[in-house]
C-alpha cells in the first residue's frame, strides 16, 4: 500500500511592485496584498541601500539573524548591524485602510518623496523613492547575470 506524501508546506512570499503616495504628513497605505501577509503588527526601520524595511513584528528578530546569523559574540559587525536596524526601528499598526504614517527621521534617511514603490521582497517589504528605485532598475537589469555568476561562485 502507498503512502500519501504529506503536502508540502506553502511559504506565502512576498512578491511584486506597487507604486504609492506619500502625503505631506507622511502618511501612506500599504498595499493589501503586502499588507494581509504582514498582519496587524508591523516594524518598519532603515534598510541597506537607502531604502526602508517593513516586516511583520513576528519576523523582525529572524530578518536580522538571515543578516548576521547566530552570533553568539557581540564583535563590532554584530553591533553596527544591530545599532544601523535596531535603533531607528519602529513598531506601527496599520489602521484599517491599512494606512501608516513613517517616521521622520526614516523618512530623511530614505528621501522619500511623494511617489513611491513598496517592494514585496521574499520575506520582507522595501519602500523605495520611485526616481531611486526606477534608476536601481536599469543598474539590476545590466548587472543581474553577475549577480548569478557569483552567487554560483560562492556555492549559494
Amino acid at each position: 500500500m502507498e503512502r500519501a506524501c504529506p503536502a508540502p508546506l506553502l511559504f506565502r512570499m512576498l512578491l511584486g511592485t506597487y507604486p504609492a503616495k506619500l502625503a505631506v504628513n507622511h502618511r501612506t497605505s500599504i498595499p493589501s496584498p503586502l499588507r494581509n501577509h504582514l498582519g496587524e503588527d508591523i516594524v518598519i526601520a532603515k534598510w541597506y541601500e537607502e531604502c526602508l524595511v517593513v516586516v511583520a513584528r513576528s519576523s523582525f528578530e529572524a530578518l536580522l539573524t538571515r543578516i548576521i546569523g547566530e552570533k553568539s559574540l557581540i564583535t563590532s559587525p554584530v553591533r553596527g548591524s544591530e545599532h544601523f536596524i535596531f535603533a531607528g526601528a519602529f513598531e506601527l499598526t496599520p489602521d484599517d485602510q491599512g494606512r501608516i504614517v513613517i517616521p521622520e527621521n526614516l523618512i530623511s534617511y530614505s528621501g522619500l518623496s511623494e511617489d513611491i514603490y513598496f517592494l514585496g521582497i521574499r520575506d520582507r517589504v522595501e519602500i523605495w523613492d520611485k526616481a531611486a528605485w526606477d534608476q536601481k532598475v536599469k543598474v539590476i537589469s545590466q548587472e543581474a547575470h553577475k549577480y548569478i555568476e557569483e552567487l554560483d561562485k560562492n556555492g549559494k
